[in-house]
């Protein structure tokens, strides 16, 4: 993910708390998709796909961020 602005990420990670909650949810729903698509977490296909949604929404103000970020420091 983002892996083009590593250092970016990295700053961002560092710096603003807001994006290492993101970061962490994001890293959190993408285990739990995982798991319930191996069959390790039995969940419905509603909830998968309701924390599926939660997850690219974490990237996308994510990627947001990043941008901000961008143009902040160009």
């Amino acid at each position: 993910m983002f892996e083009y602005d590593q250092d970016i990420v990295t700053s961002l990670l560092n710096d603003n708390a807001q994006f290492q909650q993101l970061f962490k949810q994001h890293n959190d729903l993408k285990e739990k998709v995982r798991n319930a698509e191996l069959g390790v977490l039995p969940i419905d296909d509603i909830t998968l796909g309701t924390m599926k949604k939660e997850k690219l929404l974490a990237k996308d103000k994510m990627a947001a961020m990043i941008e901000q970020y961008r143009r902040e420091h160009a």
